[in-house]
């Protein structure tokens, strides 16, 4: 009979390349975790809605507050140009019969230039008020601007996005508005500035 040998022995080599393969995977695995924790779990990422900020922001209130003044004003001479014209058409309406065909022509003429005149005033404030809306508007948007990037530097943000009325973010995870919170340091900023 033939004797035979069972090695009962586990293969050490084997098993010893097994335990260094698992001991490696582990460190790889832990030094992936860890390295996109540091690149990529402290990146943040917000939205802020601009039609709001435009709107609850102490500074275009009071942007706003001064155009309308300025606005009134050009109502006002409007208005009064408008009266004149009216006032000139009833006094030559009722003056008529009593002028002479000379006379008539030169007050037509004089009526059709107080129009011209009227006419030409409203084309230039309504381009006036365009311009000084659009750097009213201008002024306060650079403004927001500087302090969203400051905002976002001194509280490490990767990236503020702007949400506005034609829908550039379609879906956000609720915490990424921090419109609230950018409003509310805004108009602290702006009141601490002075500019009330």
């Amino acid at each position: 009979m033939k004797k035979t040998t069972t090695n009962t022995t586990p293969d050490i080599p084997v098993q010893r390349n097994y335990s260094i393969w698992i001991y490696r995977s582990i460190i790889t695995i832990s030094v992936l975790f860890l390295l996109f924790n540091y690149f990529f779990k402290n990146d943040k990422i917000a939205y802020v809605d601009s039609a709001r900020i435009l709107n609850e922001y102490k500074g275009s209130a009071e942007a706003k507050k001064a155009f309308q003044s300025k606005a009134k004003v050009w109502q006002a001479n409007i208005d009064t140009l408008t009266n004149e014209v009216k006032y000139s058409i009833q006094k030559y309406e009722k003056s008529i019969a009593t002028l002479s065909p000379k006379e008539q022509e030169l007050t037509k003429q004089l009526i059709q230039t107080k129009q011209k005149q009227l006419n030409d005033y409203q084309h230039a404030i309504q381009d006036n008020a365009k311009q000084e809306d659009g750097k009213l508007t201008q002024g306060i948007v650079t403004q927001i601007n500087a302090f969203l990037l400051k905002y976002g530097k001194d509280r490490h943000y990767k990236m503020i996005l702007i949400a506005n009325q034609s829908g550039t973010i379609a879906y956000a995870r609720d915490g990424l508005d921090i419109t609230a919170a950018v409003i509310e340091e805004l108009n602290n900023e702006y009141t601490a500035s002075g500019q009330k």
